[in-house]
């Protein structure tokens, strides 16, 4: 019979999350992640086997809290221009502020770093990008039906420029300001 654990599962793993999405994969050693939790490495890799096992849950859990909150705003009521602009403007309000570090993206960062050299992380990031371009199809269409983007445009190849786009703001975040991006954000809005 195993031992209950010791510790909130959910907070670990939002710890280990900042400390892979400040570090990367590669470059955090099992101390900053024993430094960043506040557990013990017995406790780390009795629940997570490995820090590739640790990173996949975290990744997981990168999908299951923040993607999320984008998919929610895409869904919620009022306008859909409104919603998407509201999606596009939370990345730039989160790559501008001063304490953000300039992180980017935990998915696209990961893609970048291990996307094609590890197939579970590969796995994880391209099911984060598709749960992403599926909540902005379905915005699209129902932009579509209520008039606000033109019913003969491709629902699909829209959502894929705006996933290309949020994406590439997160990227273009760790170095341009607050106001290109904005610029960014509005050019995009007005593609549609």
């Amino acid at each position: 019979m195993s031992r209950p654990r010791g510790f909130d599962l959910d907070h670990a793993l939002d710890a280990a999350m900042s400390v892979f999405w400040d570090k990367g994969y590669t470059a955090t050693s099992a101390q900053d992640l024993v430094d960043g939790t506040g557990l013990g490495r017995g406790s780390l890799y009795n629940t997570f086997h490995s820090k590739h096992g640790l990173f996949a849950a975290a990744l997981r859990r990168y999908d299951a809290v923040w993607t999320s909150r984008q998919v929610e705003v895409l869904e919620g009521e009022g306008p859909v221009r409104d919603r998407i602009r509201a999606v596009l403007m939370t990345v730039v309000e989160e790559e501008s502020a001063p304490s953000s570090g300039h992180r980017g993206c935990l998915a696209v960062n990961s893609a970048m770093e291990l996307a094609g050299q590890d197939e579970e992380v590969t796995g994880l990031v391209r099911h984060i990008f598709a749960r992403m371009e599926e909540a902005l199809c379905a915005a699209i269409q129902r932009a579509q039906r209520a008039g606000e983007i033109d019913k003969t445009r491709d629902a699909r190849q829209l959502a894929q420029y705006l996933l290309s786009s949020m994406y590439g703001l997160r990227v273009l975040g760790k170095v341009a300001d607050r106001r290109t991006l904005t610029g960014i954000v509005d050019q995009v809005l007005q593609s549609l």
